[in-house]
């Protein structure tokens, strides 16, 4: 299950994404637009702008636009950014690995191997799926 955050955070994305640095959009309008607390929303809109998925323009027609096209924003750079690790435990990680501390051998465990399995199948998903084709599934 995906935390609320990456839940308002692909919201508000799928928002932004009909807009570029030239047509920033407000913080206010997505917060009003898609029922996120601005507060709340400003922490995600933050790590994404942070992660370099977003940049912002400030002052009276100031907001925040995608820095690369929606089709080029995968899913998985979303989910990494605002959850964490794609895969259920630490020691099938691509990108977070550790090894179990309970865990005599990788090789010999169950769990491991079908972890390693869930965690390739979900991450080719969010890999080959677009911020793009979100949006264009009706998610917004």
């Amino acid at each position: 299950m995906i935390s609320r955050r990456t839940k308002y955070g692909l919201k508000a994305l799928t928002h932004i994404s009909g807009h570029n640095y030239e047509n920033p959009i407000a913080i206010a309008e997505i917060s009003k637009r898609e029922e996120i607390s601005r507060k709340f929303l400003e922490s995600i809109l933050l790590s994404l702008k942070k992660a370099g998925l977003l940049g912002s323009v400030q002052g009276k027609n100031g907001g925040y636009y995608l820095r690369k096209d929606a089709r080029d924003v995968s899913l998985a750079e979303v989910y990494r950014v605002l959850e964490g690790p794609i895969a259920m435990v630490p020691c099938v990680s691509l990108n977070f690995y550790e090894k179990c501390h309970d865990c005599k051998s990788e090789e010999a465990c169950a769990i491991h191997h079908t972890m390693l399995q869930i965690r390739d199948n979900t991450l080719q998903i969010l890999e080959n799926t677009s911020l793009e084709a979100f949006f264009n599934n009706g998610s917004q």
